[in-house]
Order: C-alpha cells, then structure tokens, then sequence
C-alpha cells in the first residue's frame, strides 16, 4: 500500500470530509446560524428577546463573524456553507445603509442654532462639559446623568449664558437637564425610570418642541421597560409631529432597533445623517482613548422636517463612556398647503 493512509481517508480528504474540515464546517453553521436568527429579528422589524436587541445594536459589527464564517465553508469545501455565508453578509450590508429620508424642507430658513447633547456618566464628566459649552458655545443643550453636584454646576457656572433650563434633579443617572439661550414655556415631558423632561422654546419668533430623551437600556430583563420607554417617546413624537421639534439624548438604541425606527417613522429624522454622517459610534467610549474601537450610535438628536442639519461633530469628553454630539441646525418655515397652491396673479 502507498503511503497516504488507507483509501477511505484519501477519499474523506478529497470530499472536505477531513477532522479539521468538519469542525470548520460546524463552526461556521453555528456562527451563520446566531448572525441569521438576529437578522431575521431585523427583516421581520422586530427587537426579539435577549441577546437579540443587544446584538442588533452592533449590527455592522455581524459582518466580521460573518466573513469568518463564509472563509471557513470556502476553506472546508462546503458550497451550501459559502452560499449561505454570502447571503447573510449581502443582507447586513444592505441594513448597514442609513435609514429613514433626508428631503429638504421647502420653507425658508428663519433661525440657526447649535444643539448639544451630553451623557456624562452620573455626573462624571460634568467639567469636561462645562469646558465643551465654552468652547462650543451652543445654544440648545442636552444633559443626561446629570447629579445634584452636575446641576449645581450647570446653575452657578453656566446660569449667565443659558439663563433657560428645564432640569430634573435626581441622584446617579436619573438626573438630566435641558438648556437654552431661548426663553422655554413648561412641556409635558416623557414619563420614565430616568428624567426625561421636555419644554417649549422660542427661537426667533417660533415655538420648538424639545424633549430629552434617555428610556432605560435592554439590559438582559429589563428588554420590555426598554421598549415600553422608546414606545413613549415614539407616542410624543407622533402628537406633535406637525410641528418644529429637537428630541435629543441617549436613546440606548440604534437604527437597526424597530423601537427606535419607529420614532423615526413619525417623520423625525436623525441629524448626523442629514449632516453627511451617519453609524458614528458614540458608546462604550474609551476613557483613555475617547472614540470607541467596538461600539454604536446610541446618542441621537433627531429633528422635525423643519430643519437641515449643516454640520455634526462628535466629541471625546474624558470621564464618560458616551461621545457626545454637538450639531448646526438651521430653522425653516412650513410652506403652507395654500401657499403652495395659491395662483399667480398675472
């Protein structure tokens, strides 16, 4: 007998039927498996159940363990393998587009302002803060995790420039504040574990809605709070659609959450993608290094129709594991049904 090993062996080699084969073929169905189950969850636009809606977060990340998966089929002479790996890495990439539409509105712009929006970790990172407010200089800001020292501060060093603000005073992240140059009327705010208030301001002779948005996160059990949280922003977001809104905060959720695509669908729409941007990470944010090496984008300010977007920066503030977001908007005037139809007059 030649050497080789007996004829059965030779032949398992040459079918991919090999030790080393088979394990990559069961290691690559058992990834491919897991990364099709959470974007199943995706295609049915639906959040699942633990660990879906945590995995959906990171969604373009299913591209790495997919690519892996696919070389191994390939590696292991596994067609139906390579095939379903090929599938799975075209659906990510397809839902790794950004979601939701960017039409410019038709009215003619009437204000610009800066909207920042801030978790700065029970209070942490309240001094860098402080340090990005004067240096950013915005005029609408958006604190969360903002602790009785954080809104202590916020009145003391910041009360000359934001003489408005609406805030809740709460311990650890419970806390939350929103300030303005523009004079705010009371809001209704959104009921949740966290503070989440909200306010009317008057930015050049026009009422904007403002909301702060921060729903609890789906933590493994705590997936329906979650999601019972997002559906209350979503509700205020569809009474007052018709008019000039900014919903910011940390939503704990990202595009390829149904809840949050939801708020989206009540025609708000994300300003870094209007800016040009979008999947941005802004958590877990690295102390040491500031932008996230594996994250996604949780930290959001949407905006009504009413406005463009002209720039959105993120910034790397020490002492918070959240990047925040700093964005230009410029206000537009609704063009009203009548004076689209009105004839000219000749």
């Amino acid at each position: 007998m030649r050497a080789g090993g007996a004829p059965g062996a030779r032949a398992d080699r040459r079918r991919g039927r090999g030790p080393w084969r088979a394990l990559a073929r069961w290691t690559a169905a058992f990834t491919l498996t897991g990364v099709s189950v959470v974007l199943l969850c995706r295609v049915l636009d639906v959040d699942g159940v633990t660990p879906v809606p945590q995995l959906l977060a990171f969604l373009p990340w299913l591209l790495v363990p997919a690519a892996v998966a696919a070389a191994l089929a390939a590696l292991a002479r596994w067609r139906t393998g390579l095939v379903w790996g090929a599938v799975v890495l075209a659906v990510t990439g397809w839902f790794c587009r950004p979601y939701g539409e960017t039409a410019e509105p038709e009215g003619r712009a009437v204000a610009q302002l800066r909207v920042l929006t801030s978790n700065i970790e029970f209070g942490g990172a309240t001094e860098e803060l402080l340090s990005a407010v004067r240096r950013e200089r915005p005029d609408l800001v958006f604190v969360q995790e903002c602790d009785p020292g954080c809104a202590a501060a916020l009145k003391e060093r910041l009360g000359k420039r934001f003489p408005y603000r609406t805030l809740v005073e709460a311990t650890g992240a419970e806390g939350s504040a929103i300030l303005s140059r523009y004079p705010l009327k009371p809001g209704p705010g959104v009921d949740g574990t966290l503070g989440m208030p909200g306010a009317v301001a008057e930015v050049e002779g026009h009422s904007v809605r403002l909301q702060l948005a921060h729903p609890m996160p789906p933590v493994p059990g705590g997936v329906g709070l979650w999601r019972a949280e997002l559906a209350e922003l979503e509700r205020w977001a569809r009474v007052g659609s018709g008019q000039p809104t900014v919903l910011a905060g940390d939503f704990n959720a990202s595009q390829d959450h149904a809840a949050f695509r939801r708020i989206l669908d009540t025609g708000l729409r994300d300003s870094t993608r209007l800016a040009g941007g979008a999947r941005t990470p802004t958590w877990p944010a690295s102390t040491a290094s500031g932008a996230p090496a594996l994250g996604t984008q949780i930290d959001h300010v949407l905006v009504s129709r009413d406005f463009t977007a002209r720039d959105a920066r993120f910034l790397d503030l020490p002492h918070t594991d959240h990047r925040s977001l700093v964005v230009d908007l410029t206000l537009h005037t609704r063009e009203t049904l009548h004076a689209r139809q009105a004839p000219e007059r000749g």
